[in-house]
């Protein structure tokens, strides 16, 4: 039984003109293992990884039943792997570590190499939940810790905020004020949207429906705690990209 497969990295293409080659896939069951590194002549590994900066043997993976373990067995590198679902979730794999356990059902491996870094792809089988309300034991309901209504303007201003880190992990710049008024303000509900409004809505958020602790040193409508307001959001998948289709269309320029 097939649980976890591997795309293996790409050569480049020969030729600019040639057509992008099918991915090849290597498919692994629960217990089985796979080396990937350099190689050495005559002995390539499962996952070849072409590249002088990678170590002949950087490290293997295991299949497990719904996720996979990461062995890192550089002397020096930390490896990377980043949730290709989430808005720039990542653990990293400290140089040595054996039987790292991976939780993202899709996965990026990245290794740093001579000129930048090299990559490949692992996917996990999709995970199993409960149903809800499938408790026999359970008494009064739980409250929800942050109860945010996607209809409403404060969830657009706090979706404004999140969506350069939700396009773009690595993007680390978080929008003024004045850049959420004019992303927002193409939508009907917002024509008329000012940036005390933003203001007051970044209030709203911070001490009512996302309860941030108060900071003495930090002011009320700083940029700080709009950061703060998105590491909270992304962090518990408060705003997700499939919130993003409540924007405008983005302006390409």
């Amino acid at each position: 039984m097939t649980t976890v497969t591997v795309q293996l990295p790409e050569p480049a293409p020969r030729h600019s003109d040639e057509p992008p080659p099918r991915p090849r896939l290597l498919h692994m069951s629960p217990g089985q293992s796979a080396d990937f590194g350099r190689g050495t002549p005559g002995a390539p590994l499962a996952v070849p990884l072409d590249d002088p900066g990678v170590s002949r043997h950087a490290g293997r993976i295991t299949a497990t039943e719904d996720y996979w373990l990461l062995s890192n067995h550089s002397a020096a590198a930390t490896y990377v792997v980043e949730n290709m679902e989430g808005a720039g979730e990542h653990i990293k794999v400290a140089p040595g570590r054996i039987g790292a356990p991976v939780p993202f059902e899709l996965s990026r491996v990245i290794l740093p190499a001579a000129e930048g870094s090299v990559e490949f792809k692992v996917f996990a089988p999709q995970h199993v939940y409960r149903e809800p309300g499938g408790d026999p034991a359970a008494g009064e309901p739980t409250a929800t810790p942050f109860s945010l209504d996607p209809t409403s303007k404060y969830f657009l201003v706090l979706l404004a905020l999140c969506e350069p880190r939700l396009r773009s992990p690595s993007d680390a710049a978080v929008p003024g004020v004045g850049e959420v008024v004019e992303r927002l303000r193409p939508l009907p509900s917002c024509a008329g949207l000012t940036r005390s409004a933003v203001n007051y809505h970044i209030d709203y958020l911070a001490t009512t429906k996302l309860r941030l602790r108060e900071d003495p040193d930090e002011p009320a409508a700083g940029g700080a705690r709009r950061s703060r307001l998105v590491a909270l959001a992304l962090r518990f998948d408060l705003v997700r990209e499939e919130h993003l289709r409540l924007l405008p269309p983005p302006v390409r320029r």
